[in-house]
């Protein structure tokens, strides 16, 4: 899946070029708060 997306990103147009690299800095962004979500979840005192 990133191998498709990292070769169409680098045979389009500036606009898809952009769009990609859109998406990956949303998946980035879903991973970084989903790792610090479950940090603080193992943290948390549970009784």
């Amino acid at each position: 899946m990133i191998g498709e997306l990292l070769s169409g990103m680098a045979h389009s147009s500036g606009p898809g070029f952009v769009g990609v690299s859109l998406i990956f800095i949303y998946m980035a962004w879903i991973i970084t708060i989903g790792i610090i979500r479950v940090r603080e979840a193992m943290s948390e005192d549970h009784h």
